[in-house]
């Protein structure tokens, strides 16, 4: 169910003010307008293509003139868009990348896991390979490499969509680890020792169950075949030999970028994206807390929030066709002139617009 409405009910977490009137709610396009959701789509056909000098490994899905490209994040693939790709094919064709390291991609060379070399390996990439700007998605780690590139390459961005991107979040939460033995695997001695050899051991399923849990709002939304493919991702990645130094490399980096501050920091760089934005976030999400939603479309200069209730991180396979609503609704709001900056009149975000009720 696609249905948004502004109420005390959809105020985002650590609200205390009353619904601003002067910010428009985030069109919804009609789900009617959509194919149904395929549950048990494989994952689109993959290739590896290289442009502008950047080999990326890329998974297509045929559709519409329009191109909508997709970056997922920290230890995701092209296969976390496979569904809402597959919604939106009538109005765009999807291109969703492997970033370099994960999935199939090779590393960058020298290799580099930072936002801002994935951003430029991206725009030089997205350069290389279209001449029209591009409906650009992402999601986490994605959602920040897809507003550095927008700050700095606006001539390739059309939209922008950022599906709970990793905008600084430095609190200390155990509630954001899928298993709270990482946290004893870094203690040094036995103790460490012990942590991980037992997290070693762990099959590839157990691993994928661990991280839809942490990533769900409601685990029993993610189909069984979904999960298989997440373990059979977990053991084709693990073959790679820069598997680990990608993570571990990209999450390092990411969390230094959320000690810059000023001209530096991700949020300044959103200041400067002047592309039509739709912010997503689910409001239990644990990874990002929904309590930055507000200052990050506060930080956007046409950006419009809309929470999604009783779900996760990763929306965009969470509840798919309540993205594709959203995302389609921005799209034609943007081609028909009706999409403008959303900054209330005192520089404050009041009551975040909200679908009511997901159902998927």
């Amino acid at each position: 169910m696609c249905d948004a409405t502004m109420s005390d009910a959809g105020r985002t977490p650590g609200s205390t003010s009353a619904p601003d009137p002067s910010r428009p709610v985030p069109p919804l396009a009609d789900p009617a307008a959509f194919p149904p959701l395929d549950l048990t789509r494989r994952p689109w056909a993959g290739r590896q293509v290289t442009a502008g000098g950047v080999t990326l490994h890329v998974r297509e899905t045929p559709g519409a003139p329009a191109r909508a490209v997709y970056v997922h994040g920290l230890s995701g693939s092209a296969t976390n868009w496979t569904d809402l790709a597959g919604l939106l094919a009538g109005r765009a064709a999807g291109t969703s990348v492997d970033l370099p390291g994960f999935g199939l991609s090779p590393p960058l060379e020298p290799r580099v896991w930072t936002p801002d070399a994935n951003a430029d390996a991206l725009a030089r990439f997205l350069r290389a390979s279209g001449d029209e700007p591009v409906h650009l998605l992402g999601n986490s780690l994605g959602g920040t490499v897809c507003v550095l590139l927008a700050a700095r390459h606006p001539d390739l961005v059309r939209t922008l969509t950022l599906v709970s991107p990793a905008v600084p979040d430095r609190r200390p939460d155990p509630r954001r680890l899928s298993d709270p033995r990482l946290a004893l695997a870094m203690v040094p001695g036995s103790p460490g020792r012990r942590a991980r050899a037992a997290l070693a051991a762990m099959g590839p399923r157990e691993r994928a169950e661990q991280v839809l849990t942490l990533c769900f709002g409601d685990p029993s939304r993610a189909p069984e075949h979904r999960i298989v493919e997440a373990a059979e991702e977990i053991v084709a990645r693990g073959a790679m030999p820069w598997a680990g130094e990608a993570v571990n490399g990209a999450a390092f980096a990411m969390f230094a970028g959320w000690l810059r501050f000023g001209p530096a920091s991700l949020w300044a760089a959103m200041r400067a994206v002047t592309a039509p934005t739709l912010v997503l976030w689910g409001d239990r999400d644990r990874l990002v807390s929904p309590r930055r939603a507000d200052r990050t479309v506060r930080s956007l200069r046409a950006g419009r929030l809309l929470m999604l209730p009783g779900v996760g991180h990763i929306a965009q396979m969470e509840v798919p066709d309540v993205v594709a609503c959203a995302v389609a609704g921005m799209w034609d709001a943007v081609d028909a002139g009706e999409w403008a900056g959303d900054v209330a009149r005192d520089g404050k975000m009041r009551a975040a617009p909200r679908v009511e009720q997901v159902e998927s």
